[in-house]
């Protein structure tokens, strides 16, 4: 991998695939099980699914997108979240600017109705 891109081999592409099919079977699993308890056939998708991710994390794609997840949690704890106070005031610009322009906008097809209206001289409605 000299430049930053990914380079999937024949391995993890067969180990993709087949964490594919555990996908496929778990979900078939569901449909396939279904005169049986609702907790086997959940059962069925979620050991699909934890199989899957146990294959799919056995790659080098899917290694590096845990890397990159856990990289992303870092980032979102560095995030400063507004205030109680800062997130009440923005909401609050918020509505007033959707009411003005409701507003704005009502006054502006009011106007329009009435010059078409005056133009073909149906004032009685």
């Amino acid at each position: 991998m000299a430049d930053d891109k990914l380079q999937v081999g024949w391995a993890d592409k067969v180990k993709l695939t087949i964490a594919a099919l555990l996908v496929v079977v778990g979900v078939g699993g569901f449909y396939y099980l279904v005169e049986s308890a609702m907790i086997v056939r959940v059962a069925s998708v979620l050991g699909g699914l934890i199989a899957a991710t146990v294959v799919g994390w056995l790659t080098v794609p899917g290694r590096q997108f845990y890397a990159f997840a856990q990289e992303s949690v870092a980032e979102t704890k560095k995030v400063v979240w507004p205030t109680r106070k800062e997130t009440f005031q923005t909401t609050g610009v918020v509505f007033l600017f959707v009411v003005v322009m409701a507003v704005f906008l009502w006054l502006i097809d009011a106007g329009l109705l009435w010059m078409v209206r005056m133009v073909t001289g149906w004032n009685d409605l």
